[in-house]
Order: C-alpha cells, then sequence, then structure tokens
C-alpha cells in the first residue's frame, strides 16, 4: 500500500550524444561494436521470465553484411503463445496490486540503466541488426525510450491526479485500473524506442503483456527483454515472442481474454488485426482497445517564398536517414516550378556526397534496408520509374543498388510528371522520394491535390517564408497530417514535445509520447460515497400541503 503521495521525478528530454571523432562515446561504441560483431547470440522466447528453446530457429543478420550472422532466434508457436497467455493472466493480480510508484519504479531505473551502462549495448544490437547509423541509433534507442520510460511515468501521476467534484457531505474519485486482461504489443524493426514502449507503456499501468516483436529487429527486442530484467520487472508481466506474424498473432488474437492491442506496423497488417477482433468480438470477455500507429506517405510542400536551402536539407533528411525506412519519412515533395531549377541542383550535389555502407564506418549517412523482400520491392519500384521516363515520370535521380555483400540501394529521387504516378501515391518504406513540380501560381489547387493524393495522414511539412502561404497549408492540409511541420522536415518527433500519430490509413491517432496514448491502456471506475445517506425513500415534494 501507498503511504504518501508521490511526486515521480520531473522528466528532461536525454541530450543526444554527438559521437564526434575523438569523443569518449565514440570510441566506447566502437568497441562495443566491435565486441558483438564477435558474438553469435541465441534469442529465445520469454515466458514467465524464463527463456523457452523451440529449436525452431531463424538467423539474424546484418542488413548491410547479409553474410555476417549476428546469432539466432527460436520462434514461438501456438504452445508458447498459450503459456504466455497464462503467464500473463498469472502475474496480472500481483502487477497490478503494487503500488504505482514501485511499478513505476521499474521503468524509471530501466530509463536510469539505458542512460548508463546499457546505452552503448543497445545501440551497438540496433546499428548492426537493423543497420542505423550512430546517430540514427542514438536518436532512437537511447535517447527516445529513455525519454518514454521516464515521461511516461510523469504522465500517469497527471492522469491519476484528475480526479471528480465532490459536493458536500459526498467524496467522488476516480480510480485507474488496468485491463482486465492482457494487453498484446506488436512492434515493428525500425524504431528500438517503439519496441520498447509498446509493451511497457500499457505494463505501468498494471497491465501484463504479450510482445511479439518483428522478425528482423529481434536482437535489440532480446536486450531490452535483458534490461527491464536488471531493471526488476517481474517474471510474466512481459512476455516476448518472436516468431511469424500468423502463428503468434493468430491464437493471441482468438483468446477470450484479449483485452487490448497496441500496434505499429504496416496498413494492411492492422486491417487484419481490426477485422479478426470484429470477426470474434461475441467471445471476449470486454471489448479489446485498439491501437494502431500504420503507414504513411508523408509529404514536403514548398512554397515559393521557401529558403532553397533548408528545403534542400530537410529533403536529404527526411528521405533518406535510416534508408527512408521511417513512417514518417518524407516521401513525396511539391516544389514550384520557379525553385524547381535551384532546388534539383541542390539535391544533385547532396546524392553525390551521400555515402552509403557498414554503419560501423562512421563516415556513412546510410546503411543497408532491412532485408531482401524489402530490396526487391523498392528496386523494383525504381527500375518501374526508370522504364517509365516520359509516362508519368521525367527522370530518376540516384538509385544505384546492389545486394551482393549487403541489401544496399541508394538515395532515390523520381521526378514525376504525372501527380498520381505509383510513387506519389503508395507507400514504399525505402529511401525513394517522388517530387511532382507544380505551377508555382496553382499553389492553393496543389494543396487540395495533395490532401486526396494519399489515403494515409501521418506526417507532413510546409516550407514557406511567407506567413499567409504556411497558414494556407496548415488550413487546407488540416486532416492530411497528424504530425505538421513548418519549415522542418517531417520526422524526428520528441517525447514530451511532438506526440506523435496520424489518422486516415495511418492509424488511431492516439499519439505515443503523450498522456493520450496511456490513457488507452485504463479502465477507469468511478466510486461514489455519501456519509449521511438519507433515511426514508420519498421526497420532499411529496409531502402535504
Amino acid at each position: 500500500m501507498s503511504i504518501g503521495l508521490f511526486r515521480a521525478p520531473t522528466p528532461v528530454n536525454e541530450p543526444v550524444r554527438t559521437y564526434a571523432p575523438g569523443s569518449p562515446e565514440r570510441a566506447s561504441l566502437k568497441a562495443e561494436l566491435a565486441r558483438q560483431s564477435g558474438l553469435e547470440v541465441e534469442a529465445a522466447p520469454i515466458v514467465a521470465g524464463r527463456p523457452v528453446h523451440t529449436g525452431d530457429t531463424s538467423p539474424m543478420v546484418m542488413p548491410h553484411d547479409h553474410r555476417h550472422r549476428l546469432g539466432v532466434f527460436h520462434k514461438a508457436s501456438a504452445a508458447e503463445v498459450h503459456a504466455a497467455i497464462d503467464a500473463a493472466q498469472a502475474a496480472r493480480p500481483e502487477w497490478a496490486a503494487l503500488p504505482w510508484e514501485e511499478r513505476a519504479s521499474v521503468f524509471l531505473r530501466a530509463a536510469a540503466l539505458l542512460r548508463g551502462p546499457w546505452r552503448d549495448r543497445l545501440n551497438a544490437a540496433t546499428m548492426l541488426g537493423q543497420s542505423k547509423t550512430a546517430h540514427q541509433a542514438e536518436i532512437d534507442a537511447a535517447c527516445e525510450l529513455i525519454d518514454f520510460w521516464s515521461f511516461n511515468v510523469q504522465y500517469l501521476t497527471e492522469i491519476m491526479a484528475d480526479q471528480p467534484l465532490s459536493p458536500t457531505g459526498t467524496w467522488n474519485r476516480v480510480e485507474y485500473r488496468p485491463l482486465d486482461g492482457f494487453v498484446f504489443a506488436v512492434s515493428p524493426f525500425n524504431f528500438t524506442s517503439i519496441a520498447g514502449n509498446l509493451p511497457t507503456a500499457p505494463a505501468l499501468i498494471g497491465n501484463t503483456v504479450v510482445w511479439k516483436p518483428a522478425s528482423t529487429s529481434v536482437l535489440s527486442g532480446h536486450v531490452i527483454m535483458e534490461l527491464l530484467h536488471e531493471a526488476g520487472l517481474p517474471p510474466g508481466v512481459i512476455n516476448f515472442l518472436p516468431g511469424s506474424g500468423p502463428a503468434v498473432g493468430d491464437p493471441v488474437l482468438a483468446d477470450s481474454r484479449l483485452a487490448g492491442v497496441h500496434f505499429t506496423g504496416s496498413t494492411d497488417v492492422f486491417h487484419g488485426v481490426w477485422r479478426t477482433v470484429g470477426e470474434n468480438i461475441a467471445r471476449y470477455h470486454q471489448y479489446p482497445r485498439l491501437v494502431g500507429e500504420t503507414g504513411g506517405k508523408d509529404f514536403v510542400f514548398v512554397h515559393q517564398s521557401a529558403d532553397v536551402d533548408t528545403v534542400v536539407t530537410a529533403l536529404l533528411r527526411g528521405a533518406f536517414e535510416f534508408q527512408g525506412q521511417k513512417c514518417s519519412a518524407a516521401s513525396r515533395a511539391y516544389v514550384p516550378d520557379t525553385l524547381w531549377p535551384k532546388i534539383r541542383a541542390g539535391l544533385g550535389d547532396g546524392l553525390a556526397q551521400i555515402q552509403m555502407g557498414d554503419v560501423a564506418d562512421f563516415r556513412n549517412f546510410m546503411g543497408a534496408v532491412i532485408d531482401a523482400r524489402s530490396y526487391a520491392k523498392l528496386t523494383g519500384a525504381v527500375n518501374e520509374a526508370k522504364a517509365s521516363v516520359g509516362k508519368g515520370v521525367q527522370e530518376v535521380l540516384g538509385g544505384e543498388h546492389d545486394d551482393a555483400r549487403g541489401w544496399f540501394l541508394g538515395p532515390s529521387v523520381i521526378v514525376a510528371t504525372d501527380p498520381r504516378y505509383r510513387t506519389m501515391c503508395e507507400e514504399l518504406f525505402g529511401p525513394v522520394l517522388t517530387i511532382y513540380v507544380y505551377p508555382a501560381a496553382e499553389y492553393a489547387q496543389t494543396l487540395d491535390l495533395c490532401d486526396s493524393t494519399s489515403p494515409y495522414g501521418l506526417t507532413g511539412a510546409v516550407f514557406a517564408r511567407d506567413r499567409r502561404a504556411a497558414h494556407q497549408a496548415l488550413v487546407r492540409l488540416r486532416h492530411a497530417a497528424g504530425n505538421f511541420y513548418v519549415n522542418d522536415k517531417p520526422t524526428g518527433a520528441v517525447v514530451g514535445q511532438q506526440p506523435f500519430g496520424g489518422t486516415r490509413a495511418s492509424g488511431t491517432n492516439d499519439k505515443a509520447g503523450s498522456a493520450q496514448n496511456l490513457g488507452r491502456w485504463i479502465s477507469a471506475r468511478t466510486i461514489k460515497e455519501t456519509f449521511d445517506p438519507p433515511r426514508r425513500f420519498s421526497y420532499p415534494f411529496m409531502d402535504e400541503e
């Protein structure tokens, strides 16, 4: 029981380390990269705190050197899924009964460990297993995950402090309970921080979780589980189930005790989850909470008053950092014909300077795309665009590719003459930017075109020095992006500063990194206590004159 009204430590965004030449953090991270490169890790499902070696294994490789095995992971089957659900249910009463500050302490300790001795380990695992550069790993696996664990505690205290009015003689209060069942967390490969937040945000409230990581990021997920164990997370609170989507997802969604789904991934997969939950709705003990952040076809809209250098920098960073494998990555741009010659020249210069290769070589701006399937899809789109010059495409800049050693696709810029060319509309999830050059005089009409071209509504940006133009974009594109940027690239949301999420085909917009998301894992109970209750049933109006 709690015997005080405790105030959690005030969260502060974790400073981003630079890893500049000669810095101690650079030397330390390089040493950890070398150490992990020489290991072969055996990861496995973790059920009730114990690893389960199923014998059905899959290799973990470096995307930028796919002949280099980082280890193997054992894949979960239906048997491990059922055991994990049972473990989550068994752990739930004791975990939910813990005072909130005890649960919070686990994740605050996890943040402190990641801030210190675990930082290099998780960053290196992310770099090697997901082909992130040092900077991309730092802002993701270290800083953002530290922020999630720190700020979520603050959000929980704010939520619990929201209490109703109590008239004289009455005490009204609200309990913020966990859901009545288990939560299924499904995380993507591209952000280690998301993988860490999806299971732990519900767990902070008192929920227990079954977590399926992406098969291409099991290594970093394995490290997160070890870190949480070190931080004191009790067995069974989060159960880790790497494996195929159907092998894990089908039995989870069929279980009547499902209380919620915390999902980040493709729109098509989330459609399938929602459909399955709908089909099973009568068998669940409660209506499951569905929280999903899905795809994006994120735009940069350039007004003729924009500064060319800032536009070029935003496009190069927004489209090609982490090989464009961000749901927020700039993947389509609208550029006025008055600025296009200068912007094209700047892009050409930038593409020529971008280096791509092994992320352990800190001179490289890009690594490899995540796997062979992604490589085939992306190179197919680039080659199709090259073959479509004169038929909806004006030219293709860059686009060199080679998979002999790693799945490398260089930064690719498709200049489309058809504003609804395929790569202006469809999410590719890679280093492919499509640009439509519009008549500067048709700014308003082209804003409407941007709004209607894609089914997504995740992130977008407008570049304009003319304030009227910027405001016009804010109004006309109000529902085209859940995170909107003015004179900045559409990537890089920070916990506590830009709560993240979108609508339309981009998800439920429950804003990761905010109290809004945390509230989805709460089932509130209102309590009314009357100190002097009435002692007869009749009311004064019933008395005789």
